[in-house]
């Protein structure tokens, strides 16, 4: 698939119970911000974060069966984009399956990037995983939610695109009675292991 049109997906993915009722959302656009697909899908009883991933397995599918392989996915989840990224370690036994097929399905892109959103700019998935939840909450049959126009045509860009590397959060702390204490907040979830680059101040 060389040189092929580029195409961004929004995904998310939700649960409500966590774990409780799950489903996921994609919204596939080209690099120029026309539609080309969207569709939900409802998974059943999980966590919010296996439905996060399942959108990604999703999305990382369409791309490579319709003859994608530059491929840039927008997600409002920092700890997906983290691990898929390599900026955090994948624990969950649960999780762990589904990123080694993502990671594998990965290696067949020309280019692909992941970038954590905010949840106002990824409305559409949202929009969409709720549909799915709600359908199947209320008995009904899944809506035919997937665009059926044909993808434009897009020249793809004469110039290689380059994934910009995530960016790694950087702190001052204090040593103190054995621990550290940080200056500022940091951006992590409770119990999350990290690895640490220490730098004494001058």
């Amino acid at each position: 698939m060389p040189n092929s049109p580029e195409i961004v997906a929004h995904i998310d993915g939700g649960s409500r119970g966590n774990p409780g009722p799950a489903a996921f959302g994609v919204a596939i656009e080209t690099a120029q911000g026309q539609p080309v697909t969207a569709f939900g899908k409802y998974i059943g009883h999980t966590t919010n974060n296996v439905a996060e991933y399942q959108g990604l397995l999703a999305a990382l599918e369409y791309a490579l069966t319709h003859a994608h392989s530059r491929l840039r996915v927008l997600t409002d989840s920092q700890l997906m984009a983290r691990q898929i990224s390599g900026q955090y370690k994948v624990r969950s036994p649960d999780l762990k399956p589904l990123f080694d097929k993502a990671k594998r399905l990965i290696e067949s892109f020309e280019f692909f990037s992941i970038r954590h959103v905010y949840r106002e700019q990824n409305r559409e998935a949202d929009r969409l995983a709720n549909q799915a939840m709600d359908d199947a909450a209320n008995g009904r049959a899944p809506r035919a939610t997937a665009s059926t126009a044909p993808a434009p045509e897009v020249t793809a860009s004469p110039e290689p695109v380059q994934a910009i590397p995530p960016k790694v959060p950087s702190v001052t702390a204090t040593f103190e009675r054995g621990s550290l204490r940080p200056h500022t907040q940091l951006p992590l979830f409770e119990g999350e292991e990290v690895d640490l680059d220490i730098h004494r101040k001058k």
